[in-house]
């Protein structure tokens, strides 16, 4: 007995030493952290490959066996993986290593003279590898993969004497290219070649090659017969060559070419069109139509019949006496910008769009069957809309020309609501006023949309044009009733159709319903067998990426969520709705990326909780035994991590709100712990999210300062119109008491952080309580009546609609409500402030003014609060540059560490950075007192 009590003793003494030895996460120990950037099954299942990328590093490939031996191949720096169609074969590409290419760039090598990738092969039965070296690109057809193609470029010399590249024409960008049968010996090979691609069935390849001699830049277009060899040579003289694109059966092929010399402003396109007899056919405009030209910015298409092919055109640019006048001179030119009330756009959108505005488009249909183009007059390319493979009769229109004015204050506008006869070019108004997002039904029999002002479904039958209110028939709330902002709530979203249109998908909060458009009396709630009030929300699963609709033939995949726990996982449901769906794996974890195998037998998704990365899993039918495939993060086993819990607490005025408090892995209960507070809206449905160490684009990260010993506390929060910063107060506040009143905070040491509308809160809660001794303040609005007229820049939308109608809930126009714009703006009580504060506001941010975050500085430093502001140049909102990103990470720990932990300021703080040493020294170091 001695002997066991022994045994345990010292088993426990192990496991306490090896949690004292583990270190805290580090800034160095972002880039190695892995992700699964992707995951497939081979054809037949009995393969997947999982692509393991680091964020800044070399990833690997893994591939594992699912049955069988359960072999592992491991390829380090393999990515862009393909299985050939009958599983015999991966394809992918192997990258140069990340720091060789940095030793090359810091010796300033041409990028000409780096390394390339390396094709890889990889036979699936044997487990060999082959590889070939310095290959520029790959590609497959899209589905059937029975062929693959790979180029290589092609060295141009260097005239030694000189030292300058001898200039060629077009095989300056020429590539070799080889075209390899996965099954056979079958293989083609080809010189001088611009660009490629295969149909989606593996059937064909166009071929653009260098083409006459004679012309400068001239190609040539051809089309390869893959079975036969043949190569059908369309084109051998254009300079510019675009958008090509098959019919879904490779009988069919489109493209966009010009013969006119690159040099030339209008380039001339012309529209090509290859027949299934093989005979060719282009236009360069639309004939019987007056001064007009085929756009190059429309990408032809085909229906999913095959028998129409879409495509782009314009009249005539409008000539301008004044643009055309040689006889001024550029600098006396007049450049201005003149802002018109009547204008459907303030100028600042205007200029932001106007490159799309430059190439939009009339649209027009080339009847393949009848030899006939017909034109759909005032449609313009942003206003029709087809469904996704372009099914069926119709297509819609929607013109907001009518209600466009209002935008800037109003993001909820109307819409006038058209159908348009692909083949006869008929339109017919359906609608006008609606307020919605209207799509066209999967087999284009149905326009659908959610109508905002009824919070309704609604539907209108193309052929009768017959409108149908879906969910009529439906007791439940269709819209979301945690909307809590001043505009028209949303809906819980619908998944689609099943086939051929013949029922309507539609959620609610909770559930699946099944309508039949044509008898509204029937609708099935799928996922609720009796009315019981579970408080599971269920979700439909399309696992087959090339449908646009649900097969009800095949099982019903669901995936759910249970709102109280947060625990979540994957159902089997019943589409007649006879049975409550079966868990197939659920539990307290998040479950996400679910893929099926053509068998339908074979399962991957990922799985994940804070503690334990997203790693990939496999399953069969039923779900009976989960196999864990990849482990990623293996370092983390020696870094004190953390855990996490959902805690609920009251809000000033009683109502209940869920949390989540973060705590180290070696938490000790007896200790005092300085505390972290974040938050965004609500977040406490991510209980079971795993937070990668990443550096930061704005906010803090949760996994550094929990294992940093911090405690973060993550609260929900609640709005009232009119009230966005009292209704923050008052549940972050009381949210803060609670978790303090739980005895293993340290009252006096807490922090707060937030960026945005985040950070916007964090400035006006730091104004009305000094609980916290140090606050971080991203991006924040302090003066909500200045920053009511200005710009979002990012779009050029004025941000009127942001305080009238969405996340700032004034609820009203500035002389509506200038009381409450005052009182929600924490400038306007800044002399309360004793917090020290950190700001970041960039000087590229496109969506909060710069200049309130310089507001709010100098409003600080006015009242000689300890305050500082972070200023990235050239970035936006949220940080882009990764080098910025770790710049920001460091600081904020060094801030907070400073004022919650004691530690010793950094020099940047204490003496600040001045201009004339920016870009020679970072002040990183800690200052000596």
């Amino acid at each position: 007995m001695r002997f066991y009590t022994l045994i345990i003793f010292l088993f426990l003494a192990f496991n306490v030493a090896a949690q004292q030895t583990k270190r805290s996460l580090s800034h160095q120990d972002y880039d190695s952290w892995e992700s699964i950037s992707n995951k497939k099954f081979s054809k037949n299942g009995e393969w997947v490959a999982i692509e393991i990328s680091l964020q800044d590093g070399d990833g690997r490939l893994q591939l594992s066996n699912t049955s069988g031996n359960k072999q592992k191949i491991i390829v380090p720096r393999a990515s862009q993986t393909s299985f050939s169609e009958k599983s015999q074969w991966l394809l992918g590409l192997i990258s140069p290593e990340k720091d060789s290419l940095r030793q090359l760039k810091l010796r300033k090598v041409d990028k000409e003279d780096f390394p390339k990738d390396s094709l890889l092969l990889v036979n699936l039965k044997s487990g060999e590898k082959t590889k070939v070296p310095e290959v520029s690109g790959v590609k497959v057809p899209k589905k059937v993969k029975t062929w693959y193609a790979y180029h290589t470029s092609v060295k141009i010399e260097k005239d030694t004497s000189s030292n300058e590249v001898k200039k060629s024409k077009a095989e300056d960008k020429s590539f070799n290219l080889t075209v390899n049968n996965f099954a056979d010996e079958k293989s083609f090979t080809f010189e001088k070649v611009l660009d490629y691609g295969f149909s989606d069935d593996g059937q064909k390849m166009f071929l653009v090659k260098v083409g006459d001699a004679e012309i400068d830049k001239s190609k040539m277009v051809s089309i390869l017969n893959l079975e036969t060899g043949n190569e059908n040579i369309l084109v051998d003289h254009l300079t510019s060559f675009k958008s090509p694109v098959f019919s879904s059966d490779a009988e069919k092929f489109a493209f966009l070419g010009s013969a006119t010399e690159e040099k030339e402003e209008d380039k001339g396109f012309q529209l090509y069109f290859l027949g299934a007899e093989g005979d060719l056919k282009s236009w360069e405009n639309i004939p019987d139509q007056l001064d007009n030209k085929i756009s190059e910015h429309f990408s032809p298409s085909f229906s999913n019949s095959g028998e129409l092919l879409f495509f782009g055109w314009n009249p005539s640019p409008e000539k301008y006496a004044y643009e055309a006048d040689t006889s001024i001179l550029e600098e006396e030119r007049v450049s201005l910008d003149i802002w018109g009330w009547q204008d459907k756009e303030i100028q600042p959108m205007q200029l932001k769009n106007l490159k799309d505005k430059e190439k939009e488009s009339q649209v027009a249909v080339y009847q393949i069957n009848s030899d006939k183009i017909q034109v759909y007059k005032d449609t313009k390319s942003s206003q029709i809309h087809f469904n996704r493979f372009k099914k069926g009769n119709w297509a819609i229109i929607r013109n907001d020309d009518h209600y466009r004015r209002a935008y800037s204050w109003d993001i909820q506008i109307a819409e006038d609501l058209s159908s348009i006869n692909l083949y006869t070019g008929e339109v017919h108004l359906l609608a006008n006023e609606v307020i919605g997002n209207p799509k066209l039904s999967p087999a284009g029999k149905f326009v659908y949309w959610y109508n905002a002002p009824d919070s309704s479904w609604q539907a209108i039958h193309l052929e009768s044009k017959e409108r149908i209110s879906l969910t009529s028939g439906i007791k439940e709330a269709m819209y979301n009733e945690l909307h809590d902002s001043p505009s028209l709530p949303g809906s819980y979203g619908s998944p689609g159709w099943t086939a051929n249109d013949e029922h309507f998908l539609v959620y609610d909060r909770f559930d699946v319903w099944k309508i039949d458009p044509f008898d509204l009396n029937k609708a099935k709630n799928l996922t609720r067998e009796n009315k019981e009030n579970n408080k599971m929300t269920f979700r439909l699963m399309n696992l087959d990426p090339e449908k646009d609709y649900y097969d009800l033939s095949e099982d019903m995949v669901l995936k759910g969520f249970e709102i109280t726990t947060k625990n979540s996982g994957f159902f089997l449901g019943d589409w007649k709705g006879n049975h409550k769906p079966k868990a197939l794996v659920f539990g307290p974890a998040s479950y996400n990326g679910l893929k099926v195998a053509e068998s339908k037998k074979r399962y991957i998704y990922q799985k994940s909780t804070f503690k334990s990365s997203p790693d990939v899993y496999y399953a069969t039918t039923g779900f009976h035994k989960e196999e864990r495939l990849s482990q990623i993060n293996k370092q983390q086993e020696e870094i004190n991590w953390g855990d996490v819990e959902l805690v609920d607490y009251l809000t000033s005025e009683g109502d209940s709100m869920n949390g989540l408090l973060f705590k180290p892995e070696n938490f000790d209960p007896e200790k005092k712990y300085p505390m972290m507070v974040y938050f965004y809206e609500r977040r406490s449905d991510a209980l079971h999210q795993y937070y990668s160490p990443v550096p930061s684009a704005s906010i803090i990260n949760i996994p550094y300062f929990v294992s940093n010993e911090y405690l973060v506390f993550v609260p929900d929060i609640k709005y009232k119109i009119g009230l966005p910063g009292p209704s923050a107060f008052d549940c972050i506040v009381p949210g803060v008491q609670a978790m303090v009143a739980k005895g293993f905070v340290d009252k006096d040491n807490i922090g707060i952080q937030g960026q945005s509308w985040g950070g916007y809160q964090v400035a006006y809660i730091v104004t009305q309580t000094n609980m916290f001794k140090a606050a971080g303040a991203g991006a924040p609005v302090v003066n909500m009546t200045s920053a009511y007229g200005g710009i979002r820049w990012g779009t050029g939308m004025s941000r009127m609609f942001q305080y009238e109608q969405t996340q700032s809930r004034i609820g009203g126009t500035l002389w509506e409500k200038p009381l409450y714009y005052i009182e929600n703006s924490p400038l306007f009580f800044t002399d309360r402030v004793k917090t020290p504060v950190l700001i970041m506001h960039n000087d590229k941010d496109g969506a909060v003014p710069w200049y309130q975050g310089i507001e709010f500085f100098m409003a600080l430093k006015r009242n000689n609060v300890p305050s500082w502001l972070l200023v990235y140049n050239g970035e936006d909102h949220n940080l882009k540059e990764r080098k910025n990103k770790k710049d920001l990470s460091i600081r904020l720990s060094q801030f907070f560490d400073h004022y919650l932990k004691g530690e010793k300021a950094p020099v940047w703080m204490t003496e600040g950075l001045p201009a004339i040493e920016k870009g020679k020294t970072l002040k990183y170091e800690l200052s000596a007192d």
